[in-house]
C-alpha cells in the first residue's frame, strides 16, 4: 500500500485575509509525497527530508483524513521532499498537503473515487486542523491542485474561476521564513477596499493587474517593503508580495525579468525564474 504524488508551488494574485476573496496561480516547481500505508496501525508519522525538525502535523492528519474516509483508518508513514522554501510564501503547506493526499488515495487505489476539487478540500480542512493557516488557503490550494490560476471564496472553499496563462515567473525569496499562521488579520482586513478591488480585476481575467494592486496593499498591511515591486512595474505584468511574504513573485516576458533579476538579486536571499504551470498536482 504505497503511494506517491507530485504538486506544484503557487504564487499570490490576492491574499484572502482581507475579505476571504483569494486568488494564486501555480509555479513550476514542486514538492513530492511518498506514502507508505500500513494496516496492522492507525499511527501515522511524517519526515520533511529538508529539515528533520519541521512540524509534520499536517501531512500526517492528511494521511489520516484520507484513511479514515476511503480507507479503514490505516496508519503508516509519510514523506515529503521539496524544492519549495518552507514559510516564504510560495504555498509549501498546500504543496504538501496536496500532495500527501493524493499520494494517500494512490496507495488505497482510491484515487478515481474523488474529484480534485473535493481531495483539495480534505487538504485544506487538514490545515486548518493542524493550525497550519488562517483563511484555509483554498486559492493557494487550488492553484496548486488544479494548476492554473484560481479564484476562491475561501470562507465556502468555493472556486469561482480558473484559468491559464503562460507567463515567465521570477521568484525573490528572503532568507527570513514568514509563517502564514502569524499574520495580523486585523491589519489585513483594513485594507479590504482595495482586496475587493483586487478580486474584481481577478474575476474579470485581469490577473497581472490584480497581483500589483495586491502586492501593494498587503505590503503596507504586513510591513514589508514596496521596494521590489516599484522596481518591477516599469518592465513586468504584474508584481506582488506572495502570501504573507517574505517571497515577491512577477509575471511577464522572460527578457524583462531577467533584466529585473540583476536588481532583485543584488539584494540578500535567493531567486528563480521559472514558469507557470497548468496540470496542477498529478500521481507520479
Amino acid at each position: 500500500m504505497e503511494g506517491q504524488a507530485v504538486a506544484p508551488a503557487a504564487g499570490t494574485v490576492l491574499n484572502a485575509l482581507a475579505t476571504g476573496t483569494g486568488s494564486a496561480f501555480a509555479i513550476d516547481e514542486y514538492t513530492t509525497a511518498t506514502v507508505e500505508l500500513d494496516p496492522a496501525t492507525d499511527a501515522v508519522t511524517g519526515r520533511v527530508a529538508e529539515d528533520p525538525d519541521a512540524d509534520t502535523a499536517l501531512i500526517e492528519r492528511c494521511v489520516a483524513a484520507v484513511t479514515d474516509r476511503f480507507g479503514d483508518g490505516e496508519g503508516g508513514r509519510v514523506r515529503t521532499e521539496s524544492d519549495v522554501p518552507m514559510a516564504s510564501g510560495l504555498k509549501s503547506s498546500s504543496a504538501a498537503a496536496n500532495a500527501t493526499v493524493l499520494a494517500t488515495l494512490d496507495a488505497l487505489d482510491a484515487a478515481d473515487e474523488v474529484s480534485r476539487e473535493d481531495a483539495c478540500r480534505i487538504g485544506v480542512q487538514a490545515a486548518r486542523d493542524a493550525g497550519v493557516t488562517v483563511t484555509g488557503a483554498f486559492d493557494d490550494a487550488s492553484a496548486s491542485m488544479l494548476g492554473g490560476v484560481t479564484v476562491t471564496d475561501n470562507t465556502a472553499d468555493e472556486l469561482l474561476a480558473r484559468e491559464e496563462r503562460d507567463w515567465h515567473v521570477l521568484v525573490w525569496t528572503p532568507p527570513e521564513r514568514s509563517f502564514s499562521a502569524d499574520a495580523d488579520v486585523e491589519r489585513c482586513e483594513r485594507v479590504a477596499p482595495m482586496a475587493e478591488l483586487v478580486a474584481d480585476l481577478a474575476l474579470d481575467g485581469d490577473f497581472e493587474r490584480a497581483m500589483t494592486v495586491n502586492g501593494l496593499a498587503f505590503c503596507a498591511a504586513l510591513d514589508f517593503s514596496t521596494d521590489p515591486i516599484v522596481e518591477a512595474m516599469p518592465v513586468v505584468d504584474g508584481v506582488s508580495l506572495s502570501g504573507t511574504g517574505p517571497s515577491f513573485t512577477a509575471v511577464g516576458e522572460r527578457a524583462a525579468l531577467e533584466t529585473l533579476r540583476e536588481q532583485w538579486g543584488a539584494r540578500e536571499g535567493k531567486t528563480l525564474l521559472t514558469t507557470t504551470q497548468t496540470e496542477g498536482t498529478r500521481i507520479t
